[in-house]
C-alpha cells in the first residue's frame, strides 16, 4: 500500500526537532558513504523559462530510496501561483516498492531551514545573538522556527522589499508565539547585515541582494533562497572571497548553484576554494569554524538526501497518527 500525503496534512505532522536531527544524519550519511546523492538533472524546452529538477537519493539508514520533481516555473507569477511546485515519491530500498507520494511544499520548506539549522549550529559563533532575514515570506517563517533554539538569539532584523510583508511576518511571528524577542523592520539589505551576526538570504532574487563589502567579521551565513538555477544569485562575488565557504553537496553545487558559478566566473574564488560540504565538517573529514572573526557562508541549492530525511520523519508521523490516504497501486 502507498500512502498519499497531501500539503494540509504535512503541515500538520512537521516536528522541527526531529527533522533538524533527520537533516545532521543525512548530510553525515553522505559523507560516511551510507547515501548515495546524485548531481541533480535539469529539464527545459524552448518553450518557455520552466525547468524541471529531478533530486534523487538512497539512503541506507532511512530505509528509503526517492526523487523530487520540482518544476521551477517563474512564469507562474503572472499566473497567481508558485513559481515552484513539486512532488516527492518514496520507494523501499530493499525491494523498490511505492511507500509514500508527498506534495513537496511543506517538506521543502522545513528541509531547508533544517539545514541552515544545522549549519548554523556547525559553523555559526557560540555567542551569536542576533538574527537577520533577507525575505520575509513562508521560508522566513521557517527559518525562525528552525533557527531559534540553536543560538541564543534575542534580535530579529528583517528585510523585504515589500513593508507589507515585513508587518504581517512579524504581526504572524507574535500572534503564534514563535518569537518572542525584538524584530526590527530593517529600511534596506544592508541594515540587516550590519546588525546581524547570523544572516539567511531567502529570496529568489537573481542579482546580488547581499554585498560582500557588508560582511563583518565573525558573522555566518545560510545563502539558500536562489533557485537552482547557475546563473542566478543572491549574493556577490566579494561575499564568497571575504568568507570560508561550504556547500550541501560539491556535485549540485558546481551545476545549479548561481552564487557559487557565478563568483567562480568572476575570478573571486575558485571551485578548490570550497572548504568542502556541511556533511564532511559533521563527521570531521574538513574543518569548521576555525576563529571568532572568520567569516563562514553556508551555501545550500537542496538536495535529495535531504528529502529523503524530512520524508522519514513524516511518515513516522503519519503511520502514527493514521493520517494519508492509502492506495493500492497494483491493483
Amino acid at each position: 500500500m502507498t500512502l498519499l500525503l497531501g500539503a494540509s496534512e504535512l503541515e500538520s505532522l512537521v516536528d522541527r526537532p526531529a527533522t533538524i536531527e533527520a537533516v545532521a544524519r543525512a548530510f553525515a550519511e553522505i559523507a560516511d558513504g551510507g547515501a548515495d546523492q546524485p548531481g541533480p538533472t535539469a529539464m527545459s524546452t524552448a518553450a518557455d523559462s520552466g525547468r524541471f529538477i529531478l533530486m534523487a537519493a538512497v539512503s541506507d539508514a532511512a530505509g528509503l530510496a526517492g526523487v523530487k520533481l520540482l518544476a521551477d516555473v517563474p512564469a507562474n507569477g503572472a499566473r497567481d501561483l508558485p513559481t515552484q511546485r513539486s512532488m516527492i515519491l518514496v520507494v523501499d530500498r530493499t525491494d523498490g516498492g511505492p511507500v509514500a507520494l508527498l506534495h513537496g511544499r511543506v517538506p521543502t520548506r522545513v528541509r531547508t531551514a533544517a539545514a541552515s539549522a544545522v549549519a548554523t549550529r556547525a559553523l555559526a559563533r557560540e555567542d551569536s545573538r542576533s538574527l537577520g532575514l533577507l525575505g520575509a515570506g513562508a521560508l522566513a517563517r521557517e527559518h525562525v522556527r528552525a533557527l531559534r533554539g540553536i543560538r541564543a538569539f534575542d534580535r530579529l532584523t528583517v528585510w523585504s522589499r515589500s513593508s507589507e510583508t515585513v508587518a504581517r511576518f512579524a504581526a504572524d511571528l507574535a500572534r503564534d508565539g514563535d518569537w518572542t524577542g525584538d524584530v526590527v523592520a530593517a529600511a534596506a539589505p544592508r541594515d540587516v547585515v550590519e546588525a546581524s551576526d547570523v544572516v539567511c538570504t531567502l529570496t529568489p532574487s537573481v542579482d546580488p541582494i547581499l554585498a560582500g563589502a557588508w560582511l563583518q567579521p565573525g558573522q555566518h551565513l545560510n545563502v539558500v533562497g536562489a533557485r537552482p538555477r547557475p546563473d542566478e544569485r543572491e549574493v556577490d562575488g566579494r561575499a564568497l572571497a571575504r568568507a570560508s565557504v561550504w556547500v550541501d553537496d560539491r556535485a549540485t553545487a558546481e551545476t545549479k548553484s548561481g552564487d557559487l558559478l557565478l563568483a567562480v566566473a568572476e575570478g573571486a574564488i575558485s571551485l578548490d576554494d570550497v572548504v568542502g560540504t556541511l556533511g564532511e565538517v559533521l563527521t570531521g573529514r574538513v574543518r569548521g569554524r576555525s576563529s571568532a572573526e572568520e567569516i563562514t557562508l553556508f551555501d545550500s541549492v537542496g538536495i535529495g538526501a535531504q528529502d529523503i530525511a524530512v520524508a522519514e520523519v513524516l511518515l513516522g508521523a503519519a503511520r502514527a497518527r493514521g493520517v494519508g490516504t492509502l492506495v493500492d497501486l497494483s491493483a
